[in-house]
C-alpha cells in the first residue's frame, strides 16, 4: 500500500479540517487517496449517527425506569421481539449498501438509484407485513415471551405501538444504508440526530404528562419513539428526492424493476438470515433469563441497553469498512479494500478495548443510574463486567462481518453466525445458567465466550480472500 493511502491527516489543523469535512458532508472519492482519511471521513459521521441511536435506546430506558422494574422488563421483552424487525431492517440495509456502494465505485449513479428504489419497495412491504400482526397480537406476543402478568399488563400498549409501527424502524435503517453506500454518511447521521432530538424532548413529556401533554405512561414512550423515527424517515426521503448527496430519486431510474426486487431479495437472504440467527438467539437468551425473576430480567435489560450505547458507535466503524470494501471492489481495487478492513479493525479494537476497562471500573455507577434495587443492580453489574472481557474480540468480529457484507458475500457471515450463536452460544448459555446452576452470570460468560470464538473464526475465514471474487449483477 502506498504511503499516501495510509497517512492520517497531519497535525491538529489537518485533523480538525477532516473532522469538519466528515461532519459537514461533501463529495469524496473513497477509492483514491489516503485510506486512513477515507476511514476517518466515513467513520466519524457513522459513529456519531449510531451514537445517537444508542442515545435513543438509553433515553427510553432511563425515563421508563422511573415507572418501575415491570416497565423496564416490558421494554426489554418488546425489544427482544423487535430484534426480528431489526434483522430485516439491517439485512436489507446491508444489501442496499453493498449494491449502491458497488455501483458508486463503478461510477454508475443511475444503477445505484435503481438499486435503492428496489430496496425501499421491499422495505415498505416487509414493514407492513410484520406490523399488522404485531399491532393486533401485542399482548399475546408478550405472554409468549414468558413475561410475568404484571409486565404484560403494563407493557401491552407500548408493545402494540412499537411492533405495529415497525415500518419506521425498518425504513430509518434501510434509507441510512442507502446513504452510507453512496458515501453520504453525514446525511445519514443528520437523520438520526433529528429523530433522537425529537424523542428526547417528547419522551418525558408524554410519559409523565409535562406541560400541555397528556400523561400516557409507557405508551407515551412508544408514541415519542414513533414520532421521532417517523420524522427522521421523512427527512431521509426529502434528502434523497432533493439530491443533497450523490443520489437523487427522481426520473426514469426510480421506476420499480421487478428483476431488481428479486436481486435485492436474493442478496438480502444472507444478510437477513445471519441477523435472524443472531437476534433470535438473543430472544432465546431473554427466555433463559426470564424464569430467574423480574429483577434478573430488569438487570439484564439495563446492561444490554448500556452495551448497545457502546456497540452502536463501534458498528459505525464497522459500517465504514463495508462502504470502503464495496466501493473499492467496484473500482477494481481489492487490495485497498482489504487494507481498509485491517485499518478499521485496529481502530475498533483500540476503542472497545478502552471501553472494556471503563466498564469494569464504572459498572456499579452506570447500572445505578437506572435502578436503586440492589438485586437488579447486582445482575446488571455482573452482566456489564462479564461482557466487557471480550470487547477486543467483539471489535474484530463486527468489522470482519461487515466487510463480508460490503463485498456482497452475505452467506459466509450466515454460516459463522449459525455456528457461533446456535451451536455454541445458546447451548452453552442454557448449560451454564440451568444445569450447572450458575444462573444469569453463567449466561453472561457464555455470551462472552461465543462472541470471542465468532471473532476468531471470522478473521480466519476473511484471510482466505474468497470475498474478493464475489460478483454482483451489473444489470442495475
Amino acid at each position: 500500500m502506498k504511503r499516501d493511502e495510509q497517512d492520517p491527516p497531519a497535525g491538529g489543523r489537518g485533523i480538525f479540517a477532516s473532522l469538519k469535512s466528515a461532519v459537514g458532508g461533501g463529495q469524496h472519492d473513497y477509492t483514491q487517496g489516503s485510506l486512513r482519511r477515507a476511514v476517518w471521513l466515513l467513520a466519524v459521521p457513522m459513529v456519531l449517527e449510531l451514537a445517537m441511536e444508542s442515545v435513543f435506546a438509553v433515553c427510553d430506558i432511563f425515563f421508563v425506569s422511573k415507572i418501575g422494574d415491570d416497565a423496564v422488563a416490558a421494554v426489554g421483552v418488546t425489544e427482544a421481539m423487535l430484534t426480528i424487525v431489526y434483522a430485516l431492517a439491517i439485512g436489507l440495509a446491508m444489501s442496499a449498501t453493498a449494491l449502491v456502494a458497488r455501483r458508486i465505485g463503478e461510477k454508475n449513479v443511475d444503477g445505484a438509484v435503481r438499486a435503492a428504489t428496489a430496496a425501499i419497495a421491499v422495505g415498505i412491504a416487509g414493514g407492513l407485513l410484520l406490523g399488522v400482526p404485531g399491532y393486533l397480537y401485542a399482548e399475546e406476543l408478550l405472554a409468549l415471551m414468558d413475561a410475568p402478568e404484571s409486565v404484560v399488563a403494563i407493557g401491552a400498549g407500548y408493545a402494540r405501538l412499537i411492533l405495529g409501527l415497525n415500518v419506521v424502524v425498518l425504513l430509518i435503517h434501510l434509507l441510512n444504508g442507502i446513504l452510507r453506500g453512496a458515501g453520504d454518511a453525514s446525511l445519514a447521521m443528520r437523520s438520526l440526530w433529528i429523530a433522537n432530538a425529537i424523542n428526547l424532548v417528547l419522551d418525558p413529556c408524554l410519559i409523565f404528562g409535562l406541560g400541555p401533554f397528556p400523561e400516557l405512561g409507557m405508551t407515551g414512550a412508544a408514541v415519542a419513539t414513533c414520532i421521532g423515527r417517523g420524522t427522521g424517515v421523512l427527512f431521509q426521503f426529502g434528502v434523497l428526492r432533493a439530491g443533497w448527496g450523490r443520489l437523487r430519486l427522481v426520473g426514469p431510474a426510480v421506476k420499480l424493476r421487478l428483476h431488481l426486487v428479486k436481486e435485492i431479495l436474493s442478496l438480502s437472504m444472507g444478510t437477513i438470515g445471519q441477523l435472524l440467527i443472531a437476534t433470535s438467539s438473543w430472544v432465546v437468551l431473554m427466555r433463559i433469563v426470564a424464569p430467574f425473576g423480574d429483577t434478573a430480567l430488569a438487570g439484564y435489560t439495563i446492561a444490554i441497553r448500556i452495551v448497545m450505547f457502546v456497540f452502536l458507535p463501534a458498528w459505525g466503524l464497522a459500517n465504514a469498512a463495508a462502504t470502503l470494501v464495496g466501493q473499492n471492489l467496484g473500482a477494481g481495487r481489492p487490495e485497498r479494500a482489504e487494507q481498509a478492513v485491517w485499518t478499521t479493525g485496529r481502530y475498533n479494537m483500540a476503542f472497545l478495548g478502552s471501553v472494556s476497562v471503563l466498564f469494569w471500573v464504572l459498572a456499579p455507577a452506570l447500572i445505578g443510574i437506572f435502578t436503586e434495587d440492589a438485586a437488579t443492580r447486582e445482575t446488571g453489574v455482573a452482566a456489564l463486567r462479564t461482557f466487557s472481557v471480550g470487547y477486543v474480540f467483539f471489535a474484530w468480529g463486527m468489522v470482519i462481518v461487515q466487510a463480508f457484507n460490503g463485498a456482497g458475500d452475505t452467506m459466509t457471515p450466515t454460516k459463522i453466525n449459525f455456528l457461533c450463536y446456535w451451536l455454541i452460544q445458546i447451548p452453552l448459555a442454557w448449560l451454564m445458567a440451568r444445569p450447572l446452576g450458575l444462573g444469569p452470570p453463567g449466561l453472561f460468560w457464555a455470551v462472552c465466550i461465543a462472541q470471542s470464538i465468532l471473532a476468531a473464526v471470522a478473521v480466519l475465514w476473511f484471510r482466505r480472500g474468497k470475498w474478493k471474487e464475489v460478483r454482483l449483477s451489473t444489470d442495475a
